[in-house]
């Protein structure tokens, strides 16, 4: 069976821990023991992940530069996935005893520039600052800028993923028996040109839309969104909540999630599920647990 497993961000970094090296590699090799049970299953592997405090920590060095001199974020986004690619592939040739080969491909994903996205930014992104100083670096570097909270942030588009164009090079990697990490962050939004040429975009792609979307590519039977939660709540943080381990496509569209976590991960499960795969959200240690029917939440058609 070929999975697809994608790495929420407490994979990476969990609550409050600080943004270093060392706690994002011991993260990083606790989730490596538990992907490799999957591969060590006999299933073939394909890993996403996000790195939405990396990209955050890269634009707030970035801000020591003067505007016109800072780095776009398609650019960092690119840098962040061969980052976080590096210590996953690492820790995962580790946690596999080097048995099977293991290689990171920084992924470009296709975006429409008519995408509605790009007329309206919701995405945060980097550091947040007071209104005033928000304002200043807008003005400076052509941001726009929204509220969070009591402070502020820069906001960019979050466009629908269409296509990934560096599928081929995927599919090849896959027939070589080797285990992918990809589309980090939701991969790098790129635009195509009139004369078929692609060039990077300002924009932040959704991890779990485009882990749906790669699944989807290439003809995956499962998709795993892997998280900190053990499964789908019905009432969660109620004293009714109870945990949902079997749906529907249409019991889980119907189900009001919020949109800045589990929302996204549910939306994207019902896509993949919708086109015939089998769909599962849950905790990363329960990896394989999800895969057989024994934990977290399964979504199917």
């Amino acid at each position: 069976m070929l999975v697809v497993a994608a790495l929420g961000g407490n994979a990476l970094l969990k609550r409050g821990e600080p943004l270093t090296a060392e706690a994002q590699r011991g993260n990083v090799q606790r989730a490596a023991r538990a992907l490799a049970t999957i591969v060590r299953a006999g299933h073939s592997l394909v890993v996403t992940h996000g790195n939405g405090p990396q990209v955050g920590l890269l634009a707030l060095q970035g801000a020591a530069y003067k505007p016109d001199e800072a780095y776009p974020l398609d650019v960092l986004g690119a840098e962040t996935e061969g980052m976080i690619g590096y210590i996953i592939e690492q820790e995962l040739e580790n946690a596999l005893d080097h048995d099977r080969a293991v290689a990171t491909l920084l992924t470009q994903v296709l975006v429409d520039p008519d995408d509605p996205a790009f007329r309206k930014p919701t995405k945060f992104v980097g550091p947040v600052y007071d209104r005033a100083e928000a304002e200043s670096r807008a003005e400076a570097a052509g941001w726009q800028i929204a509220q969070d909270g009591d402070k502020w942030r820069r906001v960019v588009p979050s466009p629908k993923p269409l296509e990934i164009p560096d599928m081929r090079v995927l599919k090849l990697l896959l027939e070589q028996g080797v285990v992918v990490v990809c589309a980090g962050g939701g991969g790098i939004p790129v635009l195509r040109r009139q004369d078929g040429s692609m060039v990077g975009v300002e924009a932040v792609i959704d991890k779990d839309a485009a882990s749906a979307l790669l699944a989807r590519e290439l003809s995956a039977e499962a998709l795993l969104l892997l998280t900190d939660v053990d499964a789908v709540y019905q009432d969660f943080g109620k004293d009714s909540a109870r945990p949902l381990e079997q749906l529907t496509v249409t019991e889980a569209r119907a189900l009001d999630m919020p949109a800045g976590s589990m929302g996204p991960k549910l939306a994207a499960a019902c896509d993949f599920a919708d086109a015939g795969g089998l769909s599962g959200i849950g905790r990363l240690e329960d990896a394989l647990a999800i895969l057989e029917g024994r934990g977290g939440t399964r979504i199917a058609g």
